[in-house]
Formats: C-alpha cells, sequence, structure tokens
C-alpha cells in the first residue's frame, strides 16, 4: 500500500494536480482514490473475479468508468488488448501516465459517442452503472460494443422490484457522477435491463469477501451502507457452475 500511494502521489506531481488541495466542496482525487476502503474494495472486486474462472485471456477489453486505472492491470496482466475509458479529464490524465502503452479514451456513458464503431470481446463495468443518470442507455451502448460477455458490478438496492432508484451524488468528488445524477437500481432491474440486450444473464453463487456485498438478500443490512452485486452478461452461453441463470437470494462469500 505504501508503495501504491508513493507511486500515485508522484503521478500526481509530474502531471501538474495539486494532490493536497482539498477545500469544503471539492475532494482531490488523491483522496478520493488512495483511502484504505476504496484500495480494499478494489482488492476483494478482482479477487472474487478471478474466482469466477471466466475466460478472459487474450481477449480485446474496452474498460468503462476505469477511475485512474486500479483495474486495469488485471487484463494486462492477462495478455488482453484493453482500451480504457473514463468520462473525467482529471482521471484521464493519471491514466495516461500509467498506462502509456494502451489506449484510453473519455467516455461518458449518460452520453456515449453515436459514431463509436470498436467492438470488443468483453466491456468491464465495475463501478460504473449506480453513477449513471441514464443507466439503460449505457448498457445499450455497451450491448452494441460487446462480441462476448459484459462484466458488470453495481451498488443496488435492496427489494424484488423492478425499480430504478434515482439518487443525487456529488459531482465535484472525483469517484462519483460527473453530472451530480445516479441511481441505486434493484438487482432485478439490472437483471431486466440486461436481458434486454443479452441472451444470457448471470449472477454469481459468490460474493466478494467484503461488508457491502450482501449474501443474504432477504435481510437488509442494520447500518446505513452501500450494496453491491456482480453481474455476468453473455452472448453466447456459459458453462460454469459458479454462475446462475436467476437472482439467488442467498450467496456465499468467497
Amino acid at each position: 500500500m505504501k508503495g501504491l500511494k508513493q507511486f500515485i502521489k508522484k503521478t500526481f506531481n509530474i502531471i501538474g494536480l495539486d494532490i493536497v488541495r482539498i477545500t469544503k466542496n471539492q475532494a482531490s482525487p488523491k483522496d478520493a482514490f488512495l483511502s484504505y476502503h476504496y484500495q480494499r474494495l478494489n482488492q476483494r472486486r478482482l479477487e472474487h473475479l478471478a474466482s469466477l474462472g471466466l475466460k478472459i485471456a487474450n481477449s480485446t477489453v474496452l474498460e468503462v468508468g476505469a477511475g485512474i486505472g486500479d483495474h486495469t492491470s488485471f487484463f494486462i496482466d492477462r495478455s488482453c488488448q484493453i482500451v480504457t475509458s473514463d468520462a473525467r479529464q482529471e482521471n484521464l490524465k493519471i491514466l495516461r501516465f500509467r498506462y502509456p502503452n494502451i489506449g484510453i479514451l473519455r467516455l461518458d456513458l449518460d452520453n456515449p459517442p453515436k459514431t463509436f464503431n470498436d467492438v470488443f470481446d468483453i466491456i468491464y463495468c465495475y463501478g460504473l452503472l449506480y453513477h449513471l443518470n441514464k443507466p439503460s442507455g449505457a448498457l445499450e451502448f455497451m450491448c452494441c460494443c460487446c462480441r462476448k460477455m459484459l462484466l458488470l458490478e453495481t451498488c443496488v438496492s435492496f427489494g424484488n422490484e423492478n425499480s430504478l432508484n434515482p439518487c443525487t451524488e456529488d459531482a465535484l468528488n472525483p469517484t462519483q457522477s460527473i453530472s451530480g445524477k445516479g441511481c441505486r437500481p434493484t438487482r432485478r432491474w439490472v437483471y431486466n435491463q440486461l436481458k434486454r440486450y443479452f441472451e444470457f444473464v448471470y449472477l454469481p453463487i459468490t460474493q466478494p469477501n467484503h461488508e457491502e456485498f450482501p449474501t443474504d438478500w432477504t435481510r437488509p443490512p442494520s447500518k446505513q451502507i452501500l450494496t453491491r452485486a456482480v453481474f455476468v452478461a453473455s452472448k453466447e452461453q456459459i458453462n460454469n457452475n459458479l454462475l446462475l441463470e436467476e437472482i439467488p437470494m442467498k450467496q456465499n462469500r468467497h
């Protein structure tokens, strides 16, 4: 962790961002992305993704909502040809410094480009959907870019209803909605939307080993915390005993 913090600190200094500037109304990218909570959450999510045994190696990948690229090396290490993207210019500066040898794009999935014609084996969307004002349009865009599989992780609300649950977010926070409008959809809403664009939609039988990933969906958490779920949408059937073609009410901890 110490080495990572030193690397990112050097990165921010090189590209001319003031990493110690904190005002009442605006958090710096350094504080947003280098917190213990954020880094631990990243580790648990990627451990879980690796445990699913999906066919990822040597794929072409589009990563959306990459932030400063803390997940990007997962795909580089698996010999993938990855293009990464984010909506915020300050995050793109970090991405270009950290990953000078891969494609980096500005993509705002609330307003996706109509002329984007590239297609990728895998679309990777971890931690973005709930920061969008127009998530259904974003899913349609990602489907059009996807040749095989969409990997999706998002904050969700408890409940079995088909509900989007719009909300407001802090547009000045580098980790939140750039428009200031987000959502906390139910798992049913996400599942139903994915079924509009993908023939096969799965949820894992396991959840990442982190308190924001519930394993018992019959009992909402006793305290106010974000709750998250993982989805795998595919244009081809996936034979994997760790994936279910239904919304489980109970899951195991990875």
